[in-house]
């Protein structure tokens, strides 16, 4: 197999790291995420085509701020710098950065000054971006020309074309800056001489043979959830070692309403794999009786996941690994980067005991789930399973806030299929990226018939959201939450209020817990 042509994003700490390698990879160009201080020889193993240096919150004058590494400038490839990006590479090769006098944050136009720059050939004079930065470039390096500056007469783009070596103050990898995308392509394509063969196919045909060279001859165990990341690795597992697979799926009874008999009709019997059942409901339900914290939940459903696997393994005599849906943003919430912070622990990164017997095998680990859907409509899965919406490894556990009993789990199951079921009718499914309902904590007064309650609260949480890194509260029709609201609080028992969920991700996470 050919060594597929990289990108190297060295990663100085900025929130949007993760979208200049989903950017890149949408062009078509496989891009890998290293930190700034990643050891020299990892990174040339890889012969990248070209290097991206990421933003950051730092400044080049901060003690001990993040530096340039020797082997960006003695590669003679490449090079586009982002905001902090640009800074350190000015400051590097011999320019002046300062102090600005105010801080550029937020929408803003910049004026192209060289319009034959490779970066911008062909795109309007003024261009809006996004700026994000406090320091400013002052001195250009020995080479160097300005190509575009903003309103404030700010230098925002710099190049020395003979060396291949770019900046921008400002950020193509947004949504807020529109031309972005064409500049990361004449960055990739016209610059750096990529041909663009990081797709859905070449994805799988890689994944399959690092799989076959992982597993060898033995047997891997999934554990099967039955959402589209754990089909996704099923299908593709499958792919490389046939009938090694063995699919356990586990009814936790934190399940979505008949999730067992979905799962066994679309799996065994659609798509043949071998498949084996578990109902350790009652293990599961007992070992979280009594616990409130959600960490504490995770940890406890992570380790009853593990010890049950490994059982069902030593019944398969050699099953050595086992594989999981692990997506890239499992791993940023549960601290798996150099550079992000913990937000909580994923079952699937957070929730493993250290003594466990099984060896991981994670393909998706460095995919979004945009990616993750092509590739399973790439492998054959039917459209609706890849569509469908995430589903978290300690299922209802942590959308059920507070102590979790058969009882409260039932409430939540029927109303949560009251809400999907009406969106579904409404045909708004597709036009939310995740939904859900949440039952609190909270108790709360009412009136029904004639007579006062004192019940529970449910909350509804929808969201639009391109990557999962961030959200935006989906904005549904008022008659139809009306609708799901009514009906909940009149056939589920133990309710009487139902709230919907404003929040955005950040400041909010997706899920409550």
């Amino acid at each position: 197999m050919a060594q597929r042509e990289t990108i190297i994003i060295l990663d100085y700490g900025s929130q949007t790291t993760q979208l200049i390698a989903r950017r890149v990879r949408e062009l078509h160009v496989y891009a890998e995420i290293l930190p700034w201080y990643a050891d020299p020889e990892r990174v040339t193993a890889l012969s990248p085509k070209g290097f991206i240096l990421s933003g950051g919150p730092n400044s080049v004058y901060d003690e001990n701020a993040p530096t340039l590494p020797d082997y960006v400038l003695d590669a003679q490839i490449p090079v586009l710098g982002i905001c902090y990006g640009m800074q350190v590479l000015t400051q590097r090769m011999g320019g002046n950065v300062v102090p600005g006098a105010e801080r550029e944050y937020g929408p803003a136009h910049v004026r192209v000054v060289d319009p034959v720059a490779p970066l911008f050939v062909g795109l309007p004079d003024s261009l809006p971006v996004w700026m994000s930065h406090g320091d400013r470039v002052e001195a250009l390096p020995e080479g160097f020309r300005v190509l575009a500056r903003s309103e404030n007469d700010i230098v925002a783009a710099i190049g020395d074309d003979a060396r291949r070596i770019y900046g921008t103050q400002f950020h193509p990898e947004v949504h807020h800056t529109p031309q972005g995308a064409e500049m990361l392509h004449r960055f990739l394509y016209d610059i750096c001489g990529c041909a663009g063969t990081w797709t859905s196919e070449a994805f799988i045909e890689q994944a399959v043979a690092r799989v076959r060279a992982q597993v060898g001859e033995k047997t891997v165990i999934l554990g099967l959830s039955g959402g589209v990341d754990s089909a996704v690795v099923a299908a593709l597992i499958q792919k490389a070692v046939g009938e090694q697979l063995t699919c356990i799926f586990v009814d936790t009874g934190l399940l979505r309403r008949d999730e067992a008999k979905q799962v066994e009709a679309t799996f065994y019997e659609a798509l043949g794999m071998k498949l084996v059942v578990v109902d350790a409901s009652e293990r599961f339900l007992t070992a979280l009786a009594g616990v409130i914290d959600p960490e504490e939940k995770r940890r406890i459903i992570g380790e009853q996941f593990i010890r049950l696997f490994e059982t069902e393994a030593r019944r398969l005599n050699d099953a050595k690994f086992l594989a999981q849906g692990t997506i890239y943003p499992d791993v940023i919430e549960s601290a798996g980067s150099q550079t992000a912070h913990r937000i909580k622990s994923h079952h699937n990164v957070g929730g493993l005991p250290e003594d466990m017997d099984l060896a991981l095998v994670e393909p998706l680990r460095d995919l979004f789930k945009d990616e993750v859907r092509r590739v399973g409509l790439a492998l054959g899965l039917p459209e609706k399973l890849v569509w469908r919406h995430p589903f978290p490894g300690p299922g209802l556990a942590v959308r059920i806030l507070g102590e979790i009993t058969p009882e409260r789990v039932s409430t939540l199951q029927a109303a949560d299929l009251i809400f999907l079921d009406a969106l579904w009718d409404a045909g708004l499914y597709r036009e939310t990226s995740q939904a859900f309902a949440v039952l609190l904590p909270v108790r709360s007064v009412g009136v029904m018939g004639d007579g006062r309650t004192y019940a529970n609260t449910v909350a509804l949480r929808a969201v639009t959201t391109e990557d999962f890194m961030t959200a935006d509260w989906a904005r549904l029709p008022y008659d139809l939450l009306g609708k799901v609201a009514n009906r909940i609080v009149n056939e589920v028992a133990g309710v009487n209020r139902v709230v919907y969920d404003v929040t955005s991700k950040p400041p909010a996470t997706i899920e409550w817990e």
